[in-house]
């Protein structure tokens, strides 16, 4: 498939339910329908997490990496089908699995979450990511989601 445009904050509120604080990407590009997208997120001093996870040293926690590459993952698969198949639905995480915290990821900097579908079958998607910052990998991991109605 062809890379299509990248989409803003507000584009992302319109695919999947996430909001602030918990809406941790900022925009999402590289899209490629079907296949892979980069989640970029600003990490600064005044996240909310930094308040008290290592004060005074403050470091990115992992469960919320691996939120972000959650929410990159769900941006690409709701972008990637139409809004009739995704009407009245959410992309739920089911498994996390080989994840790897490489580096601490803190204060000031631009974290990009390059995810990529590596199977899709029905409603359920597998995908891997590797989290960068200055080129640098910082967090790697595979992880499975589903699409299930809201009503579920």
């Amino acid at each position: 498939m062809k890379k299509i445009r990248d989409l803003n904050i507000k584009n992302i509120e319109n695919l999947i339910p996430h909001r602030k604080p918990m809406l941790l990407i900022e925009k999402l590009t590289d899209i490629i329908p079907m296949e892979s997208a980069t989640g970029i997120m600003n990490i600064t001093k005044d996240n909310f997490f930094f308040n008290g996870h290592f004060p005074g040293q403050p470091v990115m926690p992992g469960v919320l990496i691996v939120e972000a590459f959650g929410q990159t993952a769900a941006t690409l698969t709701s972008i990637s089908l139409s809004s009739e198949v995704t009407k009245n639905k959410l992309v739920y995480l089911m498994t996390i699995n080989k994840a790897q915290f490489r580096k601490p990821i803190m204060p000031d900097c631009i974290l990009e979450l390059k995810v990529r579908a590596t199977k899709i079958r029905s409603k359920i998607w597998a995908y891997e990511g590797s989290a960068f910052v200055n080129k640098e990998l910082m967090a790697n991991a595979e992880w499975m989601a589903t699409i299930v109605d809201k009503n579920d």
